[in-house]
């Protein structure tokens, strides 16, 4: 019982703060510490009174030597029992008890709990981050990044703890307790303890510039695995296994150096606390040797000086790889960063609100938008979509039509002008409403390696059964799911469908998609070459359910193949980011156009005449 509630002393799913970690390593570190001081306060001072039973433990040897020389053997207990029983106490239960709590705040309480405290608050933010984000790095890398933060900083932390007391309460013990037996014995402690922190000075900043060099490119070593793995299908597709083993390769070349440089300076600076430990063993020793032929010393100083040099010769070993491991995780700590503290480029106004849709009307006010470069991709667009209609985006490739579409869901912020619906300014409406309102089907349907239950709950996480059943039926998708099973023997609705929906064919993962979409119901439904991936058979068959998907919704639809909306409400033509046309199917053709040219390409433009 009492080890259960110590383990609940760190809670990893407790609310904690959604802000954007320091940029400062330090202060990205006390920004997750602070989050669990008492834990790590009481580390302190369980480690304060461990390395003090430590130091204690070779007084004793001293303190029974001088009194084996000093007393007969006949009246050696009965005159130190009372001594001898304070020592006993101190090794055979103060120091298991000590000892013991500290293994149970570090092994229980401190490890499996702060590490996934760190991830989750570090995951929670990452998600929360911009399409740009993603589309800018390895998702391996991020993952990476995420877990080896966490732990990391948590061993780097009590690492810290632990080195700090032992450091100082050896150092400042041996040196009282020397100075106590003859102050000359003093002076090579000092010496050796200038001589070891200039040691450390010189070689732990550059242990640590090393080691952030080496993280990285662990790093880009692991983002190139994950990124080959992600795309196996291409790889095979291409033939280009020998290409990928190469590209990795380089990476582990560059790995490889780097780790090596990091491994010299290390070496180096076991060599040289080595060589001084073996100094401070010396002349300690010897020191002590000399005063004792002196009289100026007992026998048991030499125990205890001798003992406790030796002590701190193996500490000191330790201190040193205990340092490097700290600031080895401290540079992927700051590798980590690089990552988790970056600003996020989409963020909710403060006190933004729910969205909420009473009608569905959009409206685009003047928008501009160029990716941060100025200019390009949409200007100065006007558009309203009005309630319960449906609109098609049509255009060449590049002309703006999923950027617009982009904008709506707020996965960019607009750079000009702004977008509404039902009145509401998007940009000051909480994101995660927005997506909700909005139902949305794409070319390249994208499923989570989950069971084909989860995939389609992810429309309506509290749907009933009834409900998943219906959706699946309108979506045509009842026809091949029961015959779906995984390596597991599950089958049906609990098949796993593998990585991105890869164990489906693209017409089967649309139809989950339109499944989904159908079972999340929302009033504005955007659909972005809903169809492409269904041969022309399935795209018939489902072709009424999404009719009576939009019936009631506004609609916006992209799609290069024009037949599937040409029988929308109105047709909306982008060019350049602009709005040339806007009409009817029947309008646009009449009017010979941009889009009458597309459509005369589409159907029977490129067909040779005899």
């Amino acid at each position: 019982m009492l080890l259960r509630r110590l383990e609940k002393l760190i809670d990893p799913f407790r609310p904690l703060p959604d802000t954007q970690p320091p940029a400062n390593v330090w202060r990205f570190y006390a920004y997750f510490l602070r989050e669990v001081r008492g834990v790590f306060a009481f580390l302190l001072l369980v480690g304060l009174l461990g390395a003090l039973i430590e130091v204690a433990l070779f007084d004793f040897l001293g303190r029974i030597v001088d009194m084996i020389q000093a007393t007969p053997g006949s009246a050696f207990f009965g005159r130190h029992r009372n001594e001898l029983l304070w020592m006993a106490f101190v090794a055979l239960i103060a120091r298991p008890v000590i000892f013991g709590l500290h293994d149970v705040l570090v092994h229980q309480v401190i490890n499996p709990n702060l590490s996934n405290l760190i991830r989750r608050q570090n995951h929670r933010y990452v998600l929360k981050q911009s399409l740009t984000f993603f589309q800018n790095d390895f998702a391996g890398r991020i993952a990476q990044r995420i877990m080896q933060t966490g732990f990391s900083l948590r061993d780097s932390a009590v690492q810290s703890v632990d080195a700090l007391w032992h450091v100082v309460i050896y150092a400042i013990s041996a040196l009282v307790l020397f100075a106590k037996a003859d102050w000359w014995l003093v002076v090579p402690l000092l010496v050796w303890i200038g001589c070891y922190i200039a040691a450390l000075s010189y070689f732990v900043p550059r242990v640590k510039a090393r080691s952030v060099i080496a993280t990285e490119s662990r790093s880009k070593l692991m983002g190139r695995i994950v990124d080959g793995y992600t795309n196996i299908t291409t790889l095979k597709l291409f033939a280009h296994t020998q290409h990928e083993e190469s590209y990795a390769r380089d990476a582990m070349a560059e790995q490889t150096d780097k780790t090596r440089l990091s491994g010299r300076m290390i070496s180096g600076m076991d060599f040289t606390i080595t060589a001084m430990n073996g100094l401070l063993i010396v002349g300690t020793s010897a020191l002590a040797l000399w005063l004792w032929s002196q009289g100026r010393v007992s026998a048991g100083t030499i125990a205890l000086t001798t003992g406790l040099v030796i002590r701190i010769n193996n500490m000191s070993g330790w201190i040193m790889w205990v340092v490097n491991g700290i600031f080895e995780n401290v540079g992927q700590v700051q590798d980590g960063m690089q990552t988790i503290a970056l600003p996020r480029a989409v963020i909710d106004q403060p006190g933004a609100k729910p969205l909420h849709v009473t009608r569905g009307e959009v409206r685009f006010e003047h928008v501009g938008f160029h990716y941060g470069k100025g200019s390009g991709v949409i200007e100065g667009l006007d558009l309203v979509v009005h309630p319960g209609e449906r609109i098609g985006l049509v255009g060449p490739s590049g002309a703006g039509k999923s950027t617009l579409v982009n904008l709506l869901l707020r996965l960019y912020d607009v750079e000009r002008g702004r977008i509404l619906v039902d009145g509401q300014d998007i940009a000051a409406v909480t994101q995660e409403s927005l997506r909700e309102q909005i139902g949305m089907v794409t070319q390249d349907t994208s499923l989570l390696h989950r069971s084909i239950r989860d995939n389609l709950r992810y429309g309506k996480p509290d749907s009933t059964e009834a409900e998943l059943l219906q959706a699946v039926r309108r979506a045509r998708a009842d026809e091949f799911i029961p015959q779906l099973s995984d390596v597991q023997g599950r089958r049906g609705f609990d098949a796993l469908v593998g990585e991105r929906g890869v164990k489906l064919s693209g017409g089967q993962r649309q139809r989950i998609a339109i499944a989904r979409v159908l079972l999340k119901d929302a009033p504005i439904l955007i659909l972005d070459e809903a169809t492409s991936a269904l041969d022309s058979e399935v795209e018939a068959a489902i072709q009424e359910s999404l009719e009576t998907l939009m019936q009631g919704k506004t609609v916006i639809a992209i799609a290069h193949r024009l037949s599937t909306i040409a029988r929308m409400d109105r047709l909306v033509v982008l060019d350049g980011g602009r709005i040339v046309e806007s009409g009817t199917h029947a309008e646009l053709l009449e009017h010979g156009g941009l889009y009458a040219r597309l459509w005369a390409h589409q159907t029977g433009g490129f067909v040779g005449v005899d």
